[in-house]
């Protein structure tokens, strides 16, 4: 019997998608390594505390809670410092992370801290004896490889959206604690977070993503895009680097090896080619559905569905159809 823990990532005072996969995936590791707890800690303002419980709904059974005015922004040193304090004191099998624009940047800390090994933008992972066996894209997601990690606790750091998430409902312990280090000595501080307008929902949680790429000729023809998106209603806006790189979309919305890695349920590419540094980001989704007039483009060999003809005539018959499957 193992003892997991799970970094419940945080951001505006609320719990973050990513929050309740690492959960998850702990609490599918903890009942296959023969049931053991998982302990979850969440960082933040003063408040986050408050949502500790909603942890428990995906196998959580310790919450430890540490707020400070100011953490309300991710603190590299104060995360890390309080992370591996967590995680040494404690007799764990694995560690948790998300592959998060933070949780990348915070999980190489902690196990450089505690001398661990970590394995990063993980999609899969499996428990034999001592060991753990994780899967991770190389190559720019040309293959996948296998990694094996002998160290304990072994430090995971997910691809959001990769990994399903089943609840695991129980009644999570909630301790509140200090950070391990001073928040107001910290050496870096984040003056600015850049993200979307509040009714945009973020890339990485989002369960549809529309991307747009060269294809659409201008920035003008994004609106085409955003369209197919706001017939779903529950999905995001994307776009490739030659895009963003034109000016057609702000970076935030770049998706791929330099930009966001993402897994929807769907990823619908419209315009698109489908070159290596993009496909990174997204061939992980669920279904990738293509439209591109080019009947050779490279995105086709990874779509599950392709449609070949001119976006200019498909996507705006396309997001009639999903309007009316949606009532709208």
């Amino acid at each position: 019997m193992a003892n997991m823990f799970a970094f419940a990532e945080a951001r505006g005072g609320e719990l973050r998608k990513v929050a309740f996969e690492t959960v998850a995936a702990a609490r599918r590791a903890a009942d296959a390594t023969g049931g053991g707890e998982v302990h979850a800690l969440v960082l933040g303002a003063p408040g986050i505390g408050d949502r500790a419980a909603a942890l428990g709904t995906y196998g959580a059974d310790l919450v430890m809670v540490v707020e400070h005015p100011a953490l309300e922004r991710y603190s590299a040193e104060t995360f890390a410092a309080t992370a591996a304090e967590r995680l040494k004191a404690g007799s764990y099998r694995a560690g948790f992370f998300a592959a998060s624009a933070e949780g990348r940047d915070l999980a190489p800390r902690v196990a450089a801290r505690l001398g661990l090994p970590l394995a990063s933008d993980v999609t899969a992972f499996e428990f034999q004896g001592d060991a753990v066996l994780v899967q991770h894209p190389g190559y720019t997601g040309k293959i996948n490889l296998t990694l094996r990690l002998t160290g304990t606790p072994a430090i995971l750091s997910l691809r959001p959206g990769a990994l399903p998430v089943t609840e695991a409902p129980r009644t999570a312990r909630v301790e509140r604690a200090e950070p391990a280090a001073d928040p107001s000595a910290a050496r870096v501080v984040v003056t600015e977070l850049a993200q979307q307008t509040a009714t945009a929902l973020d890339l990485g949680e989002a369960p549809v993503i529309v991307s747009g790429g060269r294809g659409l000729r201008g920035a003008e023809h994004f609106k085409l895009v955003e369209d197919l998106a706001a017939a779903f209603g529950n999905a995001a806006v994307g776009a490739t680097r030659a895009v963003t790189d034109d000016g057609w979309r702000p970076a935030t919305d770049q998706i791929g090896q330099t930009g966001r890695v993402v897994s929807p349920e769907l990823y619908v590419a419209v315009g698109i080619s489908g070159a290596i540094q993009h496909l990174a980001g997204m061939r992980t989704s669920r279904t990738i559905v293509a439209i591109n007039k080019d009947k050779d483009a490279p995105i086709f060999k990874v779509a599950d569905y392709g449609i070949v003809g001119d976006l200019f005539e498909v996507v705006p018959r396309l997001t009639e159809e999903v309007r009316k499957a949606k009532g709208r």
